[in-house]
């Protein structure tokens, strides 16, 4: 199955995560199909948090793709934020 999940990325106590589309049994940082956008939990000032390719995440849902708890909630961010502009 076809997931799409949080990829960390980072330092020691600074995480950063890739938004990324990868088969459910590849490790969490390991292999992916395709990179959609980044999360940025400890952005501050004008650093941007949050960004996906809503365009590509509609296809591979589409496609089948299952996203995690956190990246469907993450989706669901962006898209009220994108209505609200």
């Amino acid at each position: 199955m076809v997931r799409i999940r949080l990829s960390r990325g980072g330092a020691l106590k600074r995480p950063f995560y890739h938004i990324v589309v990868t088969d459910r049994r590849n490790r969490r940082d390991g292999r992916y199909i395709e990179r959609l956008g980044f999360f940025n939990p400890i952005a501050r000032g004008n650093d941007e948090r949050l960004k996906v390719d809503l365009e590509r995440a509609d296809y591979w849902l589409g496609q089948g793709a299952q996203p995690s708890e956190r990246v469907a909630g993450l989706l669901k961010q962006i898209r009220a934020a994108a209505d609200a502009s």
